[in-house]
This record gives C-alpha cells, sequence and structure tokens, in this order.
C-alpha cells in the first residue's frame, strides 16, 4: 500500500486535491491518503487531521496573528506523517506553510512534491532555493513555470491547467447572451474591474470612463460586469456602474460575461486567463497605489504581467500599467476588438493554441507524477 500525505490550506487545493486523489486511485488502488482537506477530499477517503479552515488564513494582519497556532499545526502535521509513516506528502499550494512543512518532511527521508506553484517566477526568485531544498517534484500549472524551475534545477512536471478541462474549446457565444439576456446583434463588453476592495477604487472610475468614451461611438455597445460580491456590487453602484446606468451587473457568471462578449477589459490575474480560455480579446489596465507600484517596478522580474503574454511568451494582450491606463488609452485600444470580427478570430485562435497546450489531463499527470516520485525518486 501506498500511503500519501496530502495538505491543502484552502478551498481552491480541496478540489485539486479531490481531483488528483481520484486520478490516484485510478491508476493505483491500493493507496491511503491522510492529512488536511476540506469535504471533497474527504469524500474521496482523506482522512483529515485538522479543519481545512483552520489554515485558511488570509490577509497579513491575519496571518501574523495566528502564526503561533500555524506554527502548532505544522509541528503536529509533521509528527503525524511521520508517526504515519507516509510514503510521499503532496503539498497542495498555500505554498508559505507546505512547503516549509516539505522541507522539514524532507530533511527525515520522507519524498515531496508541492503541486502549484507559488509565483517565484515573476518577484523574490531567490526563493527557489528554498523550494529546491524543499521538494523532489514541484509541479507546475503553466509552461513558462516548468522552464523556470528546470533553469534552476529544480525537478519538476508541467501538468496543464484544471480550468482548461473545465472550459470547452468550442464556446457558444449566442447560448451565454441568450441566458444573459443579451442582444444577438449588439456590441458586448465585459468589465471586470477586481475582485478586492482597492482594486475597484483604483481601476473601476477609469473603466466606467473608457464606457463612457466607446458609447460616443456605439450607443449601443452592451457591457456586462460580473460582480465578485455583493460588496463589489454595491462599490461599483456607488461609482455609477449600476443597472440605472445602463451596465448589465451579474452576481459572478464571470466566464459567461466573458463568453457572451466581442471583448474583454479587465484586471490582471486569473480573470486574464479565463479570458483566453474563453478565447476573447482583452485589455488589461491596471491601477495602483505609486508606493505599490514604486515596488512592483523593483520587484516583478516579468516583462509582462498578464498569464496570456506569460504562456505566450510574447505579447498578445495589451497591457496598460499605472499613468498609460486612461480612460482615452484604454478605449482606443478596445475599439478595434470590438468593430472588427476578422481582428477577434484571429486573437481567438491563438488563444484556442494556448488552450490546447494547457488542456492535458492536469489530475492525471500529477498524479503519475506523485507515483514516479514514490517509485523512483
Amino acid at each position: 500500500m501506498i500511503r500519501v500525505y496530502l495538505v491543502a490550506g484552502e478551498l481552491s487545493g480541496d478540489l485539486l486535491g479531490a481531483g488528483l486523489m481520484r486520478a490516484l486511485k485510478a491508476l493505483h488502488p491500493d493507496i491511503a491518503f491522510r492529512g488536511v482537506g476540506g469535504p471533497r477530499m474527504q469524500a474521496e477517503g482523506l482522512d483529515s487531521q485538522i479543519p481545512l479552515e483552520r489554515l485558511a488564513i488570509m490577509g497579513l494582519v491575519e496571518v501574523v496573528r495566528h502564526l503561533p497556532a500555524l506554527f502548532g499545526f505544522r509541528a503536529r502535521l509533521r509528527e503525524d506523517a511521520l508517526a504515519w509513516q507516509a510514503d510521499i506528502m503532496v503539498g497542495i499550494d498555500y505554498p508559505d506553510f507546505n512547503l516549509r512543512l516539505a522541507r522539514q518532511l524532507r530533511a527525515t527521508g520522507m519524498k515531496t512534491v508541492h503541486y502549484v506553484s507559488p509565483s517565484v517566477w515573476a518577484w523574490r526568485q531567490g526563493r527557489v532555493k528554498g523550494i529546491r531544498a524543499s521538494v523532489d517534484r514541484m509541479l507546475t500549472f503553466l509552461p513558462f513555470e516548468a522552464s523556470f524551475y528546470r533553469a534552476h534545477q529544480v525537478p519538476v512536471t508541467f501538468v496543464g491547467h484544471p480550468l482548461a478541462e473545465e472550459l470547452p474549446l468550442e464556446d457558444d457565444r449566442e447560448a451565454a447572451r441568450d441566458k444573459l439576456g443579451l442582444s444577438e446583434t449588439a456590441r458586448v463588453l465585459a468589465v471586470l474591474p477586481g475582485s478586492r476592495r482597492q482594486e475597484i477604487a483604483f481601476n473601476a472610475p477609469t473603466f466606467r470612463d473608457a464606457v463612457a468614451l466607446l458609447r460616443q461611438r456605439d450607443p449601443e455597445l452592451q457591457v456586462v460586469i460580473p460582480a465578485a460580491n455583493t460588496q463589489r456590487r454595491d462599490e461599483l453602484a456607488a461609482l455609477g456602474m449600476d443597472q440605472a446606468s445602463g451596465f448589465t451587473v451579474l452576481d459572478g457568471l464571470a466566464w459567461m460575461a466573458m463568453t457572451a462578449a466581442d471583448a474583454v477589459l479587465l484586471t490582471s490575474g486569473t480573470a486574464a486567463l479565463e479570458a483566453m480560455l474563453c478565447h476573447r480579446p482583452m485589455v488589461v489596465a491596471y491601477r495602483h497605489g505609486q508606493v505599490t507600484h514604486w515596488m512592483a517596478q523593483r520587484l516583478v522580474k516579468t516583462p509582462w504581467i498578464s498569464l496570456p503574454n506569460l504562456i505566450a511568451q510574447e505579447e498578445i494582450v495589451p497591457e496598460l500599467i499605472q499613468d498609460a491606463a486612461t480612460p482615452e488609452a484604454l478605449a482606443e485600444t478596445l475599439w478595434p476588438m470590438l468593430e472588427h470580427q476578422a481582428e477577434r478570430q484571429q486573437i481567438g485562435e491563438r488563444f484556442r493554441a494556448l488552450h490546447r497546450q494547457l488542456q492535458c489531463g492536469a489530475s492525471e499527470r500529477a498524479a503519475r507524477a506523485v507515483l514516479e516520485v514514490v517509485e523512483h525518486g
């Protein structure tokens, strides 16, 4: 029997962990699971030692306040994994906690794997030395991440991205518009000004003013905003981005909104990857505080901030950052995407090619890599 010690620290990790467990059971039925996970992982057979929500702490102040508890949990899990005689420990995301635990367990001779790379390729690249000492294998969602680790002599397997499995290669714009009550013939712009309060404060007014300029060119332009939650919806309404001002505001449904759109205006992050997997042309724009911008310029080591450009290793997506992100520049960059179907089709085909590159059965690939480490190191 193979004993796998899994540690997920967030709900997103619970979902990934459940998929990994299903794939491991399919490849090697004589297997047992223990560690930390949520309801999905427990449903797949995980004997969870700590409630997942005890680890899922967000924000600097909250993390500092809970440091003694986190140190205690890590010590407890280390002793539990050793007492259980696990063959391998798999940390799922949650890198600050999991990589330290992995390093402690690896020092005892246990095999370790980390699933989901931290953004070490973008900033604080010196962390890779600690990662090299912590894991026998890193499993990455994105191909450029794997290239980074190979260059730094860290054993790595690119497994593909689970989102690429969820979103279809052939999207249905008409069906999405029908579900959202949008016109079949009008130009449609999806606007995603961020999921955090500060992102809304810094970016939404600029996005709103860019929409006003676009509507001078096309008064029939329909604009759909998938609000991250009710708080963000209220903040958008206070800025004049609500139904009364001609915006279709949704509760979530970001994928559907982007599928229904001709083009997308968004801040960076996972939303840019989702827009790419919906095969929609986009403009990435991001404004933040001057001090944050100054620090980012000195810390970030990549030529782009959006995942589509990083995956393609070239600029497919226009990025307008800080002072470059004016309403006039956003409108001018978006208009050709809204106006010209040929341009939309060309970008869409490029995004489909990248979609295929990421669509390679992430859970099964990850499971095979874990078993390979158990058997061969």
